[in-house]
């Protein structure tokens, strides 16, 4: 299976699980990997913004990925998310990491620092010459503070041969489109907004990298795989009836509600490390009324 089919269909990024005593939950993250794995999804997305890594530490951020490769026993690929706002650190965590069993790696664009379109071409064709493994652009600028446009973009993509895809969540159509029509044939365009998965895909895009589906990997693989297959009416009808609980996934942010669902699911505790803290009471009843207005489908 060459990159392009490993990363098409539906990616999850994947919620690191805690205990009370703030410790990484690895028999928890054992159920998740098992109820994601029997939900059909493609691949996982392991130290990506929903498993809060940068609160993690570097042995920590080891031992989830060993453990996420161990005990899926690479039945699916895997995405390790490697990236930061400081270039030269970037490049060494690629080479302290152990990236043999893994697939890509996803790097987001440098946050606070606010580099300039040509900063964001220098930082990822540095980690592009250092990187072993292919590389997929990740654009949020919600929380980076910084958007790489679509010329940037589409230069790696036409000047770096392991940059391989983008996850696009900076939820500006024209710009996702300029990217769709002008890149080369075997660029792969992401959804990194569950809101945005079919209409992202009715244009050409590859897919998504969710985060409601670390919860609902099942529905969401049928919307993903009846997008690729032309099935619009089947992938709008599943998009819009999980469109409520999405937008409560992201009332008091990332990964806090997916978090309150695994929880109300019994498949984690309801823990994050500061400075994230659970939803507040309000947001976690509109949460519960929505999963139980969508039943166990």
């Amino acid at each position: 299976m060459d990159i392009k089919e490993k990363l098409t269909g539906l990616g999850v990024a994947i919620v690191t699980p805690f205990r009370g005593d703030g410790s990484v939950d690895f028999p928890a993250l054992g159920r998740l990997l098992d109820h994601l794995l029997a939900g059909g999804v493609d691949y996982l997305v392991v130290l990506g913004t929903t498993g809060e890594s940068v609160t993690l530490s570097t042995d920590e951020k080891r031992a989830v990925v060993d453990y996420v490769t161990e005990h899926t026993e690479h039945r699916l690929p895997i995405v390790v998310g490697v990236g930061g706002n400081n270039t030269h650190h970037v490049v060494e965590m690629l080479r302290l990491f152990d990236l043999t069993k893994a697939d890509a790696i996803l790097s987001v664009a440098p946050y606070y620092n606010k580099p300039t379109p040509q900063g964001l071409y220098e930082h990822y064709r540095t980690i592009s010459s250092a990187s072993p493994l292919p590389v997929i652009l990740y654009n949020v600028p919600g929380r980076t503070g910084v958007n790489i446009p679509a010329a940037t973009t589409l230069k790696l993509a036409h000047g770096c041969e392991n940059i391989v895809a983008i996850k696009e969540a900076s939820g500006n159509m024209g710009q996702i489109m300029a990217i769709l029509r002008d890149k080369p044939e075997d660029f792969l365009v992401i959804s990194g907004d569950d809101a945005l998965i079919v209409p992202m895909m009715a244009m050409g895009g590859a897919g998504v990298i969710s985060v409601a589906a670390n919860a609902y990997p099942a529905p969401f693989s049928r919307m993903v795989k009846a997008a690729l297959d032309g099935d619009t009416a089947t992938a709008a009808r599943l998009q819009l009836q999980y469109l409520p609980l999405i937008n409560l996934l992201f009332a008091d942010g990332n990964p806090g509600g997916i978090k309150a669902v695994l929880s109300k699911m019994g498949i984690i505790e309801n823990h994050l490390r500061l400075p994230l803290v659970p939803v507040r009471e309000e947001v976690g009843e509109k949460i519960r009324e929505e999963m139980e207005d969508i039943g166990s489908d």
